[in-house]
């Protein structure tokens, strides 16, 4: 099988790597980091201007129209420079939630604006309690009128401060953790009844808790049919877990490099350190892990979108394990292998790893992919 990026997908990755770059180096992170939002505009719209931020809007949207592979090739120069801008959340996982319901006026114009960098929508999807269980929805959708009245509460929702949109899913009929009975609601932040508690995750991301308090949306603001929305929820979501295994690997590769790096030029006993036989071994297995991990994220990119749900869930959460694991491997490795300095802020390699441990909690962890991955094989 063929692994090389096709010339489209080697042009966009060269575009994206060439300004993140030249546009974001680790000075430029650690501004950002600092700041009140925690993202920057104007990168937001330097990305779109590149056409970065439409790259899976069709083309009827004012996109580009491509997939997954497209995707891979995008996340992992995102890892790589430790981008804080919503591109997993908005980017890619919120445009995979609105594709299915384009011909439908508001989500159609949304994804132009999205695509055009004007508008950043996010998916406010698992409830507190729901342990990453796509079917466990607590928050209540009602009708009241012409209107829909929602009660709930949504768990560390990516960006959503960010947002000027968000992609709520509430319960219009249905027992807690039914198939059926989920809906998609477009939902303004700025709706009154919309609390948010925001605050920074361990890699310097912002996320917020979301209440949402008798917050009234009109009836044209749910995305497809009444009831339906959980297939299209969860499909977007997959997208977005393969994506997540692109930017972990694009870090993965980041640490190794630094970590060749440093052993070059760190002098002990007057020589390098990297000629010590003990320590080029150590790095010869983290490239080990990087590899496989590799290979999984594209496997992941491979079949995200297949139809099969089952074979697509089995695919994903091997990815998700294998590459949480070598994450674990290769951050502990790159810290060590630093020294004392690899524990500090002022190296690239600390921040590195903390984005890769909040991979590893986001969407389930090794263990819980584990879990599914031998509940799938065995049915």
């Amino acid at each position: 099988m063929n692994f090389d990026f096709s010339d489209e997908q080697r042009q966009l990755h060269d575009v994206v790597e060439r300004y993140l770059g030249e546009q974001y180096d680790f000075n430029r992170f650690k501004a950002i980091n600092g700041s009140a939002t925690g993202w920057d505009p104007t990168i937001w719209r330097a990305l779109a201007d590149l056409g970065v931020l439409g790259i899976t809007v069709p083309e009827e949207q004012g996109g580009l129209g491509f997939g997954p592979l497209e995707t891979l090739a995008m996340m992992g120069d995102c890892g790589r420079s430790l981008l804080l801008e919503p591109m997993l959340s908005s980017a890619v996982i919120a445009t995979a939630a609105l594709r299915p319901f384009a011909v439908q006026a508001l989500a159609g114009e949304l994804l132009s604006k999205m695509a055009a960098g004007e508008k950043i929508a996010v998916l406010a999807h698992f409830d507190s309690g729901a342990r990453f269980e796509s079917q466990f929805v607590t928050t209540r959708a009602v009708r009241a009128g012409a209107n829909y009245r929602l009660d709930g509460h949504k768990g560390v929702v990516m960006h959503a401060a960010a947002a000027d949109t968000l992609l709520v899913s509430a319960r219009t009929s249905g027992d807690t953790g039914d198939a059926q009975g989920v809906s998609l609601f477009l939902v303004p932040r700025t709706t009154p009844g919309v609390i948010l508690d925001s605050y920074a995750t361990v890699d310097g991301q912002r996320a917020a808790d979301v209440y949402l308090t008798g917050v009234e949306v009109g009836a044209g603001s749910r995305l497809g049919e009444e009831g339906r929305a959980l297939a299209a929820i969860e499909a977007a979501l997959d997208i977005g877990l393969a994506g997540l295994c692109a930017d972990a690997v694009g870090v993965m590769q980041a640490l190794l490099d630094a970590t060749i790096d440093y052993v070059r030029q760190r002098q002990q006993f007057g020589q390098p350190i990297g000629r010590f036989q003990a320590l080029q071994h150590r790095i010869a297995d983290m490239l080990v892990h990087l590899e496989q991990a590799r290979s999984m994220s594209y496997l992941a990119a491979l079949r995200c979108t297949d139809e099969d749900v089952g074979e697509r869930r089995k695919a994903l959460s091997a990815a998700k394990a294998v590459i949480g694991q070598a994450g674990r491997f290769v951050g502990q490795q790159a810290v060590q292998l630093h020294g004392g300095m690899g524990m500090t802020d002022e190296l690239k390699v600390s921040h590195l790893f903390k984005r890769l441990t909040a991979a590893q909690l986001m969407f389930g962890d090794s263990d819980a992919h584990l879990q599914r991955y031998a509940a799938l094989t065995r049915t």
